[in-house]
C-alpha cells in the first residue's frame, strides 16, 4: 500500500517538477503573488476543480467534489517567496533580483497541485476537498486576509491541513505530535525620543541610547521573571539605531525584534510587561518610550485527533519507521496557526534532504520530496472523507 500511494504520485512528477522550477525562477512576495496565483487557478481549470480567485487578496482556493459526502476537509500551501538575493547559480535561479523561494513555497504550491490532480483523477474519497493556496506567509498576514474574505464560511471545513518542508529531516521522513508545534510569534518596535545634544555636553542631553541600552538588557527579565518556568517563550531584540555622527548625543532611538511563545496568554504578558518597562524606564531618564508590538502569527498548536489521523497517513505513504509521532515543538512560527485556530487541523514537517538551510540564500527545495507530500495529502483526504462511510 504504501508503494502505491508514492508510485501513483510518482506519475505526475516530471510536470510538478517543471511548475515548482518555473515558480521558482519568478518568485513573489507576500500579496504580490499574482503570477503564481493564475499559474494555479489555470492548472486546477485545466484538471476539472472549480476554481475561486482573489481568496485574501491573492489567494486561490479549488473545490473538488464526490459522492454524496457531506464532510470536508482543507489543503492547505503557501505561496509566497522572501526577499532575499539568490546565490545558486542554478538554471531555475531567481530572475528577480532581491527575491527569491528561500523557504519552500514552491515546492508546497508544486505539492498541493499534485494532490488536486492525484484526487482530481483517482476520486477514491466522498465528500468536498479545499485546496487552500494561501499568499503571504512570510509575517505578511496571508492567513488572516483570507479568514477576513470568509475562507471557512465560503468553504466549509470539518479539518484541514498543512505541511512544511525541513532541509534537516531525511527525505522520506514525518515529523508529527499533537499540541504545541510551532511558536506563535510578534514583532515589536520600541521608539524612545530623548533631547540631543552635543555629545561633549551630556548634561544637556535626554539620552536615548543610554534609554535603550539599559531597556535592551531590562527587556530580557520579562522571560526570566514574568513567564512561568513550565511556559516557553523567547524575546530577542535585534536591532538598535540611532544616531550618524561620533560627537552628537541624537533625540531618537529605536529598537525592534520578536517574541516567541507557545501560548496566546503568555504572548498577551510579554506585550504588556514590555510596554510597562518601556514607559517605565524611559521616565526615569526623563524621556519617553512607544511600543508597537504586532502579532504576525498564532501559535500551531494540533488537534490530538487531526494529528494521530495525519500521523497514520503518514505511515500509509513512508512507513512507521519513518514517522515520528512524538516530534517536539518548534520555536519558529507558522500563520497557519490562525486558520487552525478556526478549523481543527494539524501540521506536519516532511523531510526535503541535504540542502542549505530555510531562509538561506543558497537554499533549493528538493524536487525528490514532491511525491511524498502529494501521496500524503491525498493518504490523509483519503482518510477523512473515507468513501464508505463519507465522514
Amino acid at each position: 500500500m504504501t508503494q502505491a500511494k508514492l508510485d501513483r504520485a510518482r506519475i505526475y512528477q516530471d510536470e510538478l517538477v517543471a511548475i515548482r522550477r518555473d515558480l521558482h525562477a519568478h518568485p513573489e512576495l507576500g500579496m504580490e503573488e499574482y503570477r503564481t496565483a493564475e499559474i494555479v487557478a489555470q492548472k486546477l481549470a485545466e484538471w476539472g476543480i472549480e476554481v475561486h480567485r482573489g481568496v485574501g487578496k491573492t489567494g486561490v482556493v479549488g473545490v473538488l467534489r464526490n459522492g454524496n459526502g457531506q464532510a470536508a476537509v482543507g489543503l492547505r500551501a503557501d505561496m509566497d517567496a522572501l526577499p532575499i538575493q539568490e546565490v545558486t547559480g542554478l538554471p531555475y535561479a531567481s530572475q528577480t533580483s532581491g527575491r527569491m523561494h528561500a523557504c519552500g513555497h514552491d515546492g508546497h504550491t508544486a505539492i498541493l497541485l499534485g494532490a488536486a490532480k492525484y484526487l482530481a483523477d483517482t476520486r477514491n474519497f466522498n465528500g468536498t476537498v479545499n485546496f487552500i493556496f494561501q499568499p503571504a506567509e512570510e509575517g505578511l498576514g496571508g492567513a488572516e486576509a483570507m479568514l477576513k474574505d470568509g475562507l471557512f464560511q465560503r468553504f466549509p471545513c470539518n479539518a484541514v491541513f498543512g505541511l512544511h518542508n525541513d532541509p534537516e529531516l531525511e527525505l522520506g521522513r514525518f515529523d508529527i505530535s499533537p499540541g504545541a508545534r510551532f511558536a506563535g510569534g510578534a514583532f515589536f518596535d520600541i521608539h524612545v525620543t530623548g533631547k540631543g545634544a552635543h555629545g561633549a555636553r551630556p548634561q544637556e542631553s535626554i539620552d536615548p541610547v543610554m534609554v535603550a541600552c539599559h531597556l535592551g538588557t531590562a527587556l530580557q527579565s520579562i522571560v526570566s521573571r514574568n513567564i512561568a518556568a513550565q511556559d516557553t517563550a523567547v524575546l530577542s531584540v535585534t536591532r538598535i539605531q540611532s544616531g550618524d555622527a561620533y560627537n552628537v548625543i541624537p533625540q531618537s532611538a529605536v529598537m525592534a525584534g520578536t517574541v516567541r511563545t507557545m501560548k496566546r496568554a503568555v504572548m498577551e504578558t510579554v506585550e504588556a510587561n514590555m510596554k510597562r518597562l518601556s514607559d517605565s524606564i524611559a521616565a526615569g531618564f526623563g524621556a519617553t518610550a512607544t511600543v508597537d508590538f504586532r502579532v504576525l502569527f498564532a501559535p500551531v498548536i494540533n488537534n490530538e485527533q487531526q494529528a494521530a489521523d495525519y500521523a497514520d497517513a503518514a505511515v500509509e505513504v513512508a512507513g512507521a519507521a519513518h514517522v515520528r509521532r512524538d516530534a517536539p515543538p518548534i520555536m519558529a512560527s507558522e500563520d497557519f496557526g490562525f486558520m487552525m485556530e478556526q478549523v481543527p487541523g494539524a501540521h506536519i514537517m516532511f523531510g526535503n534532504g541535504a540542502t542549505a538551510a530555510l531562509h538561506n540564500d543558497h537554499y533549493d527545495f528538493n524536487d525528490e520530496a514532491i511525491p511524498y507530500g502529494v501521496a500524503l495529502l491525498a493518504a490523509i483526504t483519503e482518510r477523512k472523507l473515507a468513501r464508505d462511510t463519507g465522514a
